[in-house]
């Protein structure tokens, strides 16, 4: 896509990728403490034109693709009509959309987003903490750990497939195992639970005092929060960790989850014996990231390339 008065090209889609995503919207109804893509209150119906003007020139059905912002739902009639092509041009697509779920907690959105979607689409929704108040504070805006909530059981009514996204840092890591149990004894339906590192971008630059927790610091909660979802027959991944960090029984957990062009390795990391099962960095992580990143040398312990 060109813009004539910068004089900016912008590659909207790549067919030989596996991760890309339809960025609809900057506009959100959160405002979250660690968000990689701050929110701006700005008109952008564009997006959505180029996004559906992707999806009419799409050529070969891509296995994945994403759908992300700003928050989807904000663009109310205009999901519904991209979901309805979705719908009718990719329905073998494994379609992912990222949203708060706060919209979903009307009955009448929920219902009508029901009627248009595609039929392998999943929803990821964030949930910080099993305490109202403190799930209000991350996300900035009160009401939303109600809003979501409720939006997750109305989606569960209509048969629609929610992963609860879960992004560790300082402010809720002494709460995870406690929201562990809230989202199994609440959320049993979840297809998928993701326990995610953070993304050194945006709002994370910005409030990295109040938000970061070396991930070797934090193995113990991640291990116990890990676990137990697991045993309860949830289905748990470990997104954004190098395997050197994590604690060796979660490696089972741990997913190359970083898109390609977000995705870099350190220098260190050449000589690791995992290399290639390790999901690595992101980019933005290349200065601030874990003191415990180092190469682990081949061993009786550590599996072999």
């Amino acid at each position: 896509m060109i813009f004539p008065k910068s004089g900016v090209v912008r590659t909207l889609y790549r067919p030989d990728s596996r991760f890309n995503s339809l960025f609809v919207t900057e506009r959100c109804n959160s405002n979250c403490l660690m968000c990689s893509q701050p929110p701006k209150d700005v008109e952008d119906a564009w997006r959505l034109d180029a996004c559906t003007e992707v999806v009419r020139l799409i050529k070969d059905a891509p296995e994945n693709l994403g759908i992300t912002g700003g928050e989807p739902t904000l663009l109310g009639e205009g999901l519904f009509t991209l979901m309805r092509l979705l719908r009718d041009r990719l329905p073998g697509t494994r379609i992912h959309m990222l949203t708060n779920g706060r919209r979903f907690a009307n009955a009448s959105f929920a219902a009508e987003f029901a009627k248009t979607v595609p039929p392998l689409l999943s929803l990821g929704i964030p949930l910080y903490s099993s305490s109202a108040t403190q799930h209000d504070y991350v996300v900035q805006a009160a009401g939303a750990f109600d809003q979501t909530s409720y939006g997750l059981h109305q989606l569960a009514r209509f048969g629609i497939r929610t992963e609860i996204r879960v992004v560790l840092h300082a402010q809720t890591m002494g709460g995870l195992r406690d929201l562990a149990e809230f989202i199994w004894r609440n959320f049993p339906f979840a297809s998928h639970i993701a326990l995610m590192g953070l993304e050194m971008m945006g709002y994370t630059k910005k409030n990295l005092r109040l938000l970061w927790i070396d991930p070797v610091d934090y193995q113990a909660e991640l291990a116990d929060a890990a676990e137990y979802l697991a045993m309860r027959g949830m289905a748990v991944s470990i997104y954004n960790h190098q395997l050197c960090v994590l604690d060796r029984r979660l490696w089972k957990f741990a997913r190359k989850s970083i898109s390609d062009w977000k995705n870099v390795y350190l220098d260190e990391c050449v000589q690791c014996s995992v290399h290639e099962q390790c999901g690595g960095l992101f980019k933005s992580g290349e200065r601030t990231h874990s003191r415990g990143i180092k190469a682990i040398p081949l061993s009786p312990n550590a599996p072999a390339q």
